[in-house]
């Protein structure tokens, strides 16, 4: 744990130091934020904000986590799986995440990839980690852990659509989440926390590693991220941090309680799934458009009925952490 927790200290200062650099290339190549016209007016000013932050994250969870285990990932084939899924993830969903944050630049100007495209690369990294996880992980186990009952729960092949479902919906749940200056990361970081304690608690060093190396560059992103926001996330972070999360909480065979852990995600998800069904079926049941909130995610009603941001996200944040502590004594029961 001491050795994590430095780790994490070492890619904070590292981040701080290089996110400056970082946000004047990506003003010089011209990388700002392009802001649509739907969303909530007072998102305008932040217009040509350096837009793909989350280059910051993954390039130095990548380079701190590959130096430190280089040696054991040489030496021993199960350290190296345990290694390079969930990093390889992270980079995966980076890459598309990347793609789309510069079609949105681009091509499609504060649009990006079409969704439709985007969901199917999503789904083939969601499925080939899942298909891993199981067969080279797992020893062809879908394990399970359920609070209260002490012991794993093996759910057979249905672990493989179960754990793509988990790590394609953590990735679009914190996607959604990235919408306020500081919110995302700050919430991703808290969920890292969460689950490194838990990979603590079950002796898997490197996952605790690797979980405390992504909290320091969350929070290193954050220093500059912080209202008023210097540089944002962008897909290239989002799916990133929310992919490999996903990854994390199947390896520690506790994705059960991820809805708990990530509480705000969820909620920010299920307030767009509620807001476009009700529309949707409002129009076709009473001829008129009925909506439940001012407008989704869930952080834009709250925006538009008179909360700044700030309040919004250290709210939010309070909320993370108690679902984080919740999570974690679950884990524990």
């Amino acid at each position: 744990m001491a050795f994590a927790l430095t780790l994490g200290g070492v890619t904070f200062l590292l981040a701080v130091i290089w996110g400056g650099p970082l946000i004047e290339i990506m003003r010089r190549l011209n990388l700002g934020k392009q802001i649509r016209i739907e969303g909530p007016q007072t998102h305008l000013q932040k217009m040509g904000t350096p837009a793909m932050g989350g280059v910051l994250i993954v390039g130095w969870v990548i380079l701190i986590t590959v130096v430190v285990n280089t040696v054991q990932i040489v030496r021993d084939r199960e350290i190296a799986e345990s290694i390079v899924i969930p990093l390889g993830v992270m980079v995966l969903y980076a890459i598309l995440g990347a793609i789309d944050d510069y079609q949105g630049f681009r091509q499609r100007p504060g649009v990006g990839m079409l969704a439709r495209r985007k969901i199917w690369y999503q789904l083939a990294i969601a499925i080939s980690a899942a298909v891993l996880l199981f067969w080279r992980v797992n020893d062809q186990h879908g394990w399970l852990a359920v609070p209260t009952i002490p012991f794993l729960v093996d759910i057979g092949v249905w672990y493989v659509p179960l754990a793509a479902f988990v790590i394609l919906a953590t990735a679009n749940s914190i996607n959604l989440t990235d919408g306020l200056d500081g919110l995302a990361g700050i919430i991703a970081a808290t969920a890292f926390a969460a689950y490194a304690v838990i990979a603590f608690l079950q002796d898997q060093q490197f996952l605790v590693a690797f979980s405390f190396v992504v909290v320091g560059a969350c929070f290193g992103f954050l220093w500059h991220n912080a209202h008023p926001a210097q540089m944002f996330m962008g897909d290239v972070g989002s799916l990133a941090l929310g992919g490999s999360l996903g990854v994390v909480a199947l390896m520690t065979n506790q994705w059960l309680i991820l809805p708990i852990i990530a509480l705000i995600p969820v909620a920010t998800t299920l307030s767009t799934i509620i807001q476009v069904a009700s529309a949707v079926l409002s129009r076709r049941f009473f001829g008129r458009d009925i909506r439940p909130f001012k407008m989704a995610p869930l952080h834009n009603h709250f925006v538009l009925i008179g909360w700044s941001e700030t309040q919004i996200v250290q709210r939010w944040w309070l909320i993370g952490i108690v679902g984080a502590m919740v999570g974690i004594a679950l884990a524990l029961i």
